[in-house]
C-alpha cells in the first residue's frame, strides 16, 4: 500500500530529496514526474508573496486528493509539499511528485493533484510590493477552475 507524504511547511524544500525518497529501492518505479511552484517577480513589482493556510484542514484536503489520485492511477508514491509564510521571488512555493511503473500514470497524477491543489486546498495568497504596499488576497483564477473541472468526469 502507498503511503503519500504529504507537508505544509515553511520551511524550504529539496526537490531533489524528496525524489531519493521516494524511489530508494523501488525497482518497479519507471517514471517520476515533478511538479515544482515558483514565486514570480511579476514584472519586478513582487517583494514577496504570503500564503496562509487553514491548519489541519488543509493537510486533510490534500490527503483527501493524493488518496483520490492512488484510486485513478496506479502509482508507486506520491509527494505534495506546500509552504506558507512570504516568499520571495523566485523561492519555492508547491512540490508535486509522483511515480507510476509508466509515464502517462506519473504525468496524468500529476497534474490532478496540482489542478485541485490550485482550487480545493484552503490556500490564500497574498501579493507584497517592492513600493512596500500590500495588496489584497489574490483572487482564484477561472482557468484553474476548468482545469479542475476535466477530472470530475469518468475516466475511460
Amino acid at each position: 500500500m502507498v503511503v503519500p507524504v504529504i507537508r505544509i511547511q515553511a520551511e524550504d524544500f529539496d526537490a531533489a530529496a524528496e525524489i531519493a525518497r521516494l524511489t530508494a529501492g523501488r525497482a518497479d518505479v519507471g517514471a517520476v514526474v515533478t511538479f515544482t511552484g515558483l514565486c514570480r517577480d511579476e514584472g519586478g513589482t513582487l517583494a514577496a508573496l504570503e500564503l496562509e493556510h487553514y491548519p489541519g484542514m488543509a493537510e486533510e484536503e490534500l490527503e483527501r486528493v493524493a488518496a483520490e489520485a492512488l484510486r485513478r492511477w496506479p502509482l508507486t508514491g506520491v509527494t505534495a509539499i506546500h509552504r506558507y509564510g512570504k516568499i520571495a521571488p523566485g523561492g519555492n512555493i508547491v512540490l508535486v511528485v509522483t511515480a507510476s511503473a509508466h509515464r502517462t500514470a506519473a504525468f496524468e497524477a500529476g497534474e490532478f493533484l496540482m489542478d485541485y491543489l490550485k482550487t480545493r486546498a484552503p490556500f490564500w495568497k497574498k501579493e507584497h510590493s517592492v513600493d512596500g504596499t500590500s495588496g489584497d488576497w489574490v483572487e482564484a483564477k477561472s482557468d484553474d477552475d476548468k482545469a479542475a473541472q476535466r477530472w470530475a468526469e469518468p475516466r475511460p
